[in-house]
């Protein structure tokens, strides 16, 4: 298993946001070819601006007449941007749904890999095989493998934004490690101690018995203990990766039965959370900020941002928080499976479109000039001059940007280069961004595999956490885990998803 350096995100907690297609310019005529403008992401004029209707998620976007990117790429590409943004995703979803089955179609439209294939399904989608010479500025931005994101049955249906990079490491309380007189943990029995310390210990020397060990979001908060015995879970979900030159599913790696023991273990132990699996959206965040509990599986913006660091000063200023690195176990030193097969966004284009050349060609300028040199400067930082400016090729914000930036991000239809952007906009926290894309991943490479008919991917993952429940808290004894898997490929169909990860998985050539 190889332990591969990733580089893509944000949250937009977070980071994200990402797209299609950008840039060919050239006249809109029908038929006419992109020329050597159009290709290099600078457009030639339009007389009359081309409407292009777009749809996403995310939040944060100003009404247009205060909307300086939308003005920005509207001037260079001869184009009217109107861009509708959904801050949640179930609504989008449904809006998406809605416009398509009315064919009320958006000119380019974020998609998941589920929505991509269902609409590929029944034709609504545009192939965009035969427009790949004309988006050779996007294929050079965002690299081979993410082309393969957006791929189906040896096509391209929509465009993968530019790989991200891996957020989440263990954090935990130096000053607390200090108090005790303890090391930070470097095994899974090093950190099971201190869990076990900053539960009966009183690290914070409140005379109470206050505090516990480890806290995280629900299953994820083990995705490094995993890792040490060289299971790759990715968010507490099981993946597929490969292993000495062979597809394996995350459930039925030699390690896993042994990984489950030691988690079993560390709980039984009382040093975990006991409403970690109850834990939604950040609140085991705010239990680590109100020092409740020393250890938290967290990504890097949510402790070092600026409005977090100082809820944490206000509770305890004595407070320090600090990275801990991998785990080393029986399994290798892996903090986690980062699945390389997941995009951090897919946009795709109505098959309709193909009937309106003129606008066509405009969604293409725009994906090609958003992956150019300045299309993608002004997408990720605003106009030069203004938001940043430029010393040599080093990015220099200004504070403009910090207090008209914050929604740039949505126009970034083809991703970024994900650690200089990030590097940029958070530079003081810059070292923590490092050390956690740094950190030994597994490959996980569920994202590249689609669904295959029959098999209720839903039910199968509902059912996987029920009973990864029972067995951690001891409620099924591990014994009965090889009939746990038996129940799964059968009464789930899990067999279904198993073959069609192995075939997808070997047809994209990683397994020798």
């Amino acid at each position: 298993m190889k332990k591969k350096l990733l580089v893509p995100i944000l949250l937009a907690m977070t980071f994200a946001g990402g797209t299609l297609i950008a840039g060919c310019g050239g006249a809109p005529a029908a038929n006419k070819p992109a020329d050597k403008a159009a290709e290099s992401g600078k457009p030639a004029a339009s007389a009359k601006p081309v409407k292009l209707d777009i749809i996403e998620t995310g939040s944060g976007l100003p009404s247009p007449d205060q909307d300086i990117i939308k003005q920005e790429l509207d001037k260079a590409l001869g184009t009217d941007l109107n861009l509708t943004v959904y801050a949640s995703g179930d609504d989008y979803k449904n809006q998406l749904n809605v416009r398509m089955s009315s064919a009320n179609f958006p000119d380019l439209f974020a998609v998941d890999r589920q929505q991509l294939k269902q609409f590929t399904d029944q034709g609504l989608l545009l192939d965009l095989t035969p427009y790949l010479d004309k988006l050779k500025p996007v294929q050079d931005f965002i690299g081979a493998d993410s082309l393969k994101k957006g791929m189906l049955n040896g096509k391209t249906y929509a465009i993968a934004k530019s790989p991200q990079v891996p957020y989440n490491t263990y954090w935990i309380r130096q000053d607390w490690l200090d108090k005790l007189n303890l090391k930070v943990p470097t095994t899974p029995e090093e950190m099971l101690e201190v869990a076990k310390a900053f539960t009966e210990k009183d690290p914070d020397g409140n005379g109470k018995k206050d505090t516990y060990g480890l806290t995280g979001g629900k299953l994820g908060a083990f995705d490094t203990i995993f890792g040490a015995y060289g299971v790759g879970m990715d968010g507490g979900t099981p993946t597929v990766y490969v292993k000495d030159n062979k597809v394996v599913n995350s459930l039925y790696d030699p390690g896993m039965k042994d990984a489950l023991a030691f988690i079993q273990k560390m709980i039984a132990s009382g040093s975990v959370d006991p409403e970690l699996l109850a834990n939604s959206g950040l609140q085991h965040q705010q239990k680590a900020i109100k020092g409740q509990a020393g250890i938290v599986y967290l990504d890097w913006p949510n402790v070092t941002k600026d409005q977090f660091v100082e809820q944490i000063k206000a509770v305890n200023p004595n407070a320090k928080w600090v990275q801990v690195d991998a785990l080393k176990g029986p399994g290798g030193k892996y903090a986690s499976a980062y699945d390389i097969g997941k995009a951090a966004a897919l946009y795709a284009v109505p098959k309709s479109l193909e009937k309106n050349p003129e606008k066509l060609q405009k969604v293409i300028d725009l994906l090609n000039y958003v992956s150019s040199k300045d299309g993608s400067l002004l997408v990720q930082y605003g106009v030069k001059g203004k938001h940043f400016n430029l010393d040599g090729s080093k990015v220099v914000p200004t504070d403009l940007m910090g207090k008209e930036g914050g929604y740039f991000w949505l126009y970034q239809f083809a991703g970024r280069p994900e650690m200089e952007y990030l590097t940029v906009k958070f530079g003081p926290q810059a070292k923590y961004m490092e050390y956690a894309s740094k950190q030994p991943h597994i490959d996980g490479l569920a994202g590249f595999v689609d669904m295959p008919n029959g098999y209720n991917a839903a039910d199968a993952t509902r059912y996987i956490e029920e009973e990864f429940s029972k067995f951690i808290y001891g409620k099924r004894p591990l014994s009965e885990y090889d009939s746990f898997l038996k129940t799964l490929e059968g009464s789930m169909n899990y067999k279904a998803y198993l073959d069609a990860a192995d075939k997808r998985i070997k047809e994209l050539g990683y397994v020798k």
